[in-house]
């Protein structure tokens, strides 16, 4: 990124290429939302337990075949507010027709995302709120929150501005329904 004499750098662009020369240690993970840079430290085995078990089910149940990324970089639209976002999801997911992730670039747009799934973490907060706003404002369908704390798994749905005005809550343990082009009841019952 580089400015003439003419076109000074925005304080939105100094902080994206601050954040793209950014060198984390292995296994971290850096993420640019709603304008803070949030790194956290890699996940522990229960974090990937509710990973593994959302996928797998995915993989098996959807009416419509889902392929999946773990870990990959999502390029967010601006919200009037915030610069550009870059997040990555735990789980990203899409149709399997629409190969979205073969040839994707380490930061990929979301158009075509049928669904990202978050499991909080170290930044809970963060999964609750700014991720959701992000997520919603890109547009994408859904969203799919593993609350580890709250001991819930929330469905976010039908994005409109910076929030998803439906969402359907569910106690670990209880089943919680995937619409279209997932189609079918997600099992909580060994997230407990």
């Amino acid at each position: 990124m580089t400015a003439t004499a003419h076109e000074p750098l925005t304080s939105e662009e100094i902080l994206l290429d601050g954040f793209l020369r950014l060198d984390v240690p292995e296994g971290f993970r850096a993420e640019l939302i709603e304008g803070e840079i949030v790194v956290t430290p890699p996940p522990d085995g229960e974090h990937e337990k509710y990973i593994s078990r959302v996928v797998r089910q995915v993989i098996r149940n959807s009416v419509t075949d889902m392929d999946f990324s773990g870990n990959k970089g999502l390029l967010l639209q601006r919200g009037e507010a915030c610069p550009r976002s870059r997040a990555i999801p735990d789980v990203t997911f899409a149709p399997l027709a629409r190969d979205l992730f073969g040839a994707a670039e380490p930061w990929m747009p979301c158009q075509g995302v049928a669904m990202v799934l978050e499991v909080t973490s170290t930044r809970a907060r963060t999964d609750r709120e700014a991720k959701r706003r992000c997520y919603a404002r890109a547009g994408i369908p859904l969203y799919l929150l593993a609350d580890r704390e709250a001991s819930s798994v929330t469905l976010f749905s039908a994005p409109e501005g910076d929030d998803y005005p439906e969402l359907c809550t569910r106690p670990f343990g209880k089943p919680l329904a995937l619409p279209e082009p997932f189609g079918f009841e997600l099992d909580t019952a060994d997230f407990l």
